[in-house]
């Protein structure tokens, strides 16, 4: 039976949960998703597997089809070993909290060697830190702050980032999606 709601709600509002071809996502943050144009359009070019559906029917002159609410693409994407480093990355390393006081409020990033003593901008010498701890720090060493480090800045995998991102889900997560978000996730007995 057709669920009346998923009927009525926009197709904007009907993305397509992209998995590798190993059925894992291809990234978690932000979440592999494709809009439901782009989706229809792959299943088309044979480039996916459709591998559920939401209650929604797409219709044009020639044919009908179910809306695909999650898709395996047939071909496996390799991960980059390697992520890049952007701000971004750093936080979502972080966790999105400060690495001095655990907040999470005007984040921005701080060198623990500061660039006006020789740091360098890289995996090892940047922190994500609040506003307030980054100004309170200055441009001296962190022995010389009264501040303490809470966990030592490393360079992460794509799998780190990816688990880390596991933790921030978006604000919509459709139920068919659920299965393949957290396939790792010990089952309840």
């Amino acid at each position: 039976m057709m669920n009346f709601t998923e009927q009525k709600l926009s197709l904007e509002k009907c993305p397509a949960l992209v998995l590798n071809a190993d059925y894992r996502p291809l990234s978690y943050y932000p979440l592999s998703l494709w809009s439901w144009q782009d989706s229809v359009k792959s299943v088309f070019l044979d480039r996916v597997t459709i591998i559920n559906n939401y209650d929604r029917i797409i219709r044009s002159p020639s044919f009908n089809m179910r809306l695909p609410s999650v898709i395996a693409l047939k071909s496996f994407i390799k991960p980059q070993a390697n992520p890049s480093f952007t701000r971004f990355n750093v936080f979502l390393r972080d966790r999105f909290s400060c690495q001095y006081c655990g907040s999470g409020e005007e984040l921005t990033f701080d060198h623990l060697l500061p660039r006006s003593k020789g740091g360098q901008t890289n995996w090892d010498n940047v922190v994500t830190a609040c506003s307030t701890c980054n100004v309170k720090k200055g441009g001296r060493l962190l022995k010389n702050s009264d501040l303490i480090l809470n966990q030592e800045p490393y360079q992460p995998s794509t799998e780190d980032l990816h688990k880390n991102g596991k933790h921030f889900p978006p604000n919509f997560l459709h139920k068919s999606w659920m299965d393949y978000l957290y396939w790792d996730v010990e089952l309840e007995a």
